[in-house]
């Protein structure tokens, strides 16, 4: 692929949902560097969409509620299937340790420690505060 292909704005980008959805997006930016595109609170402080931006990928969210919405209810957390996730963002970046610390000092759960892989680059799993399960490491698969 060429390197202009690469510099295109994604065309995937996951949903999660968080019970701490303002709490969330924090970590997320402080520990992973995600940075805010979009935040939009609702009257009550929870958050009825956000979109969080890395490199050129993305990653929307918002608050789970007890007013539950359609997509809502086709969604659960971590937490309500016993910690088991079905996908996890993988997310490219360029010194694995320096977010693998960070995420330990910030009481991230470490799932898979850090390792050099052998298909290339450096990885590890991990945690966020609510059971997001996530992968990250330095392999590019473009």
């Amino acid at each position: 692929m060429s390197s202009s292909a690469k510099t295109k704005r994604a065309t995937v980008v996951p949903c999660l949902r968080y019970r701490d959805a303002p709490k969330a997006i924090e970590w997320l930016c402080s520990v992973f560097g995600f940075e805010k595109h979009l935040v939009v609170p609702n009257d009550d402080g929870t958050i009825a969409h956000a979109q969080l931006s890395f490199g050129n990928g993305m990653v929307m969210l918002g608050s789970a509620t007890k007013a539950q919405n359609a997509f809502d209810r086709l969604i659960q957390l971590p937490d309500a299937l016993g910690g088991v996730e079905t996908q996890s963002p993988y997310l490219v970046v360029a010194d694995a340790d320096l977010v693998y610390q960070r995420v330990m000092a910030a009481g991230g759960k470490i799932e898979m420690a850090i390792k050099d892989e052998d298909y290339g680059g450096r990885g590890f799993c991990c945690r966020d505060l609510e059971g997001h399960l996530w992968s990250i490491g330095t392999y590019d698969p473009w």
